[in-house]
């Protein structure tokens, strides 16, 4: 039988994803073996633990809205819009405009990239 951390990706502590094993205790209390969150833990060092276990949802590099960072981080826990604010809170994430993208994964050149999306009601 396999334990919690093994059944859900991103929770094993000898998979070399850098996560310490304090954050797999954290993880393994608070994630239940179908990778739901059970509650938001309220210290903030496990509450860390949980967003950079979450923050893993996103691919690196890639833009998304806020609805489609709501139904993702939706999959794990129902305040999807709390565990949004704490990612860009953390700096974890980032948001642009209604947009989102993982902290670090988009660089920096001076200035939006071309294909950044525009809302035509701030730029006027």
């Amino acid at each position: 039988m396999l334990s919690v951390s093994e059944d859900i990706p991103h929770m094993n502590p000898s998979d070399g994803s850098g996560h310490p094993r304090h954050d797999a205790r954290v993880l393994e209390n608070f994630v239940d073996a179908g990778g739901r969150l059970l509650s938001i833990p309220v210290q903030h060092k496990k509450r860390l633990a949980i967003l950079q276990w979450l923050v893993e949802d996103f691919q690196p590099g890639r833009l998304y809205a806020e609805a489609e960072v709501n139904r993702i981080v939706g999959r794990r826990h129902p305040d999807f819009a709390a565990l949004r604010r704490y990612l860009v809170d953390e700096e974890l994430m980032q948001r642009r405009r209604g947009v989102y993208w993982r902290t670090g994964s988009v660089p920096n050149v001076g200035h939006d990239p071309w294909d950044w999306p525009v809302d035509p009601e701030v730029d006027r």
